[in-house]
């Protein structure tokens, strides 16, 4: 067996690399706020009313943004419960079957007093052979930590953690507060970016940092544009980068809408039932990550429709199919205590549509 010393060394090296775009955005906000505080508003704005509320505002987005940046990069993914994991005796009976359908039966009988709907795309338990244990719906196992993540949308560089059920309320208020930070800094500093070629400015070393700041903040702005406006999308449809890459299957087969309930509820999955904490880098996402509200009928106008019959066949085998009954937690239940029209906006269209509605 080789020596793990060279092993150790070799993943600490790993783990200090990954550090590396992390340290680069903070020393980004590091100039930005020496920049615009000092260069900009202490140096080169005379007006002292403009200053004061430059400044004031200026503090309160860099604050809100460096508290969802921490929390995205600080916040531990959440793994699966110990309910998902293999028992000694079943691994062992795992390890005597071989590979194939007799190995899938012992996983399907552990499964079944499990909330677990989503299979592979030949139909198969979702099993990790490293963690040995038994995926919950939307769970993934990432390469970089080793580990399966609950929700699992995407191993982030930018802030060396995965951005999961446990800090994508997180993930979203960073890319919302770091846009407004820098939609901030391009509108307050136009002006004196025009000055700058208007030479209205003084011939000192702020009339650069004015500059650059413009320049980066612009092109900070249209990067953070496009992504937040992608996962404000995501959130909508209620799906995680992976599931728009590729629709979690389910016993009747791919569905991208599985787990989409509705406009409102999607909303309120991620970022709770509380307004007063929406804005906030505080967690308050709803339910336990293991398991989640789903809706097997289709009301995605993006998604072709199928065949009547097709329709039909589905829906009887969605009513047919006999799922273990567990108490919902609260935090779910409250998503499931309205009307059943999961699609708020076409509730009325849609009525002929309802299908029985799956939870845990």
């Amino acid at each position: 067996m080789a020596p793990s010393g060279p092993r150790s060394i070799k993943r600490g090296c790993q783990r200090a690399l990954y550090w590396i775009p992390v340290l680069f955005i903070a020393l980004i906000v590091a100039w930005s706020y020496y920049a615009y505080v000092l260069q900009l508003c202490i140096e080169s704005i005379e007006d002292t009313g403009e200053k004061v509320v430059y400044l004031l505002a200026y503090h309160v987005i860099f604050f809100m943004f460096v508290w969802a940046y921490w929390q995205t990069i600080f916040t531990k993914p959440m793994n699966p419960l110990k309910e998902f994991e293999l028992s000694h005796s079943d691994k062992e009976l795992l390890e005597r079957e071989d590979r194939g359908e007799s190995q899938q039966e012992i996983l399907r009988r552990i499964a079944k007093d499990l909330p677990i709907y989503t299979r592979t795309n030949s139909g198969a338990i979702r099993f990790c052979d490293r963690c040995q244990l038994l995926k919950p719906d939307r769970c993934h196992h990432c390469s970089v930590c080793d580990k399966c993540i609950l929700k699992m949308d995407h191993h982030c560089p930018w802030v060396n953690n995965c951005v999961g059920f446990s800090n994508y309320k997180f993930f979203m208020l960073f890319l919302a507060y770091s846009l407004l930070y820098c939609l901030f800094i391009t509108a307050t500093d136009l002006k004196y970016f025009i000055k700058f070629w208007t030479k209205g400015l003084p011939d000192t070393q702020a009339k650069f940092h004015i500059l650059f700041l413009f320049f980066s903040a612009s092109m900070f702005s249209v990067s953070l544009a496009s992504l937040f406006i992608y996962h404000c999308w995501l959130v909508c449809k209620n799906r995680s980068t992976l599931e728009a890459v590729r629709a979690p299957v389910f016993r009747h087969g791919p569905d991208k809408n599985g787990f989409s309930l509705g406009f409102t509820k999607n909303f309120l999955q991620v970022f709770g039932d509380e307004a007063k904490y929406w804005p906030v880098p505080i967690f308050s996402s709803l339910g336990d990550g293991c398991s989640f509200p789903t809706c097997l009928v289709n009301l995605d106008p993006e998604q072709p429709s199928s065949p009547a019959g097709s329709s039909s066949a589905n829906k009887s085998a969605a009513e047919g199919r006999q799922f273990p009954s567990k108490p919902l937690r609260e935090s779910q239940s409250r998503l499931l205590t309205s009307t059943p029209s999961w699609s708020e906006s076409e509730g009325a269209r849609d009525k002929d549509k309802k299908g029985k509605i799956i939870t845990q």
